[in-house]
C-alpha cells in the first residue's frame, strides 16, 4: 500500500475453518492509514474476538485485507490527537527501504513473547 501511495480505512480478517466454511470480520479505522501499528492493532482485535469460534471449529486459513483504499495525497489533513504519526511512520518507511534494497524477507517485525501483549499493540 505504501509503495503504491495508498491508504485504507477498513481492516478485514478472513477465516476458513477446518470444515471449509468461511467467515470474515472487519473493523473500520477512524481515519485512513498505511501505518502498520493501527492496522496490526485492528487485526489483533478481530482475531481475539474470533478466537472462540477458532478454538471450537479449527482453522485452516487466515487472511488480512485492507479495503476502502484511497490515494494518500487526497486524504484530508487532521489536527494531531494522541500519539503523533511520526515515530510509527518513520519506522515503516525505514523497514520499507530495507525491504526494497535487500528483499522482502530481509527484516521482520519481532515480538517479545515474555512481555504483556499490550506493549506491542
Amino acid at each position: 500500500m505504501r509503495a503504491a501511495g495508498r491508504i485504507g480505512r477498513t481492516v478485514v480478517l478472513r477465516l476458513r475453518f477446518a470444515d471449509y466454511s468461511r467467515a470474515s470480520r472487519s473493523r473500520t479505522l477512524p481515519r485512513p492509514t498505511a501505518t502498520t501499528k493501527p492496522i496490526l492493532a485492528a487485526a489483533h482485535q478481530l482475531l481475539a474476538a474470533a478466537m472462540p469460534a477458532i478454538e471450537r471449529r479449527g482453522l485452516t486459513l487466515v487472511g488480512i485485507t485492507i479495503t476502502n483504499l484511497e490515494s494518500a495525497g487526497r486524504a484530508q489533513l487532521e489536527l494531531p490527537v494522541g500519539e503523533p504519526a511520526g515515530p510509527g511512520a518513520a519506522l515503516d518507511a525505514t523497514l520499507d527501504g530495507v525491504r526494497d534494497r535487500f528483499g522482502s524477507n530481509s527484516v521482520k517485525r519481532g515480538v517479545d513473547f515474555r512481555a504483556p501483549r499490550s506493549t506491542y499493540e
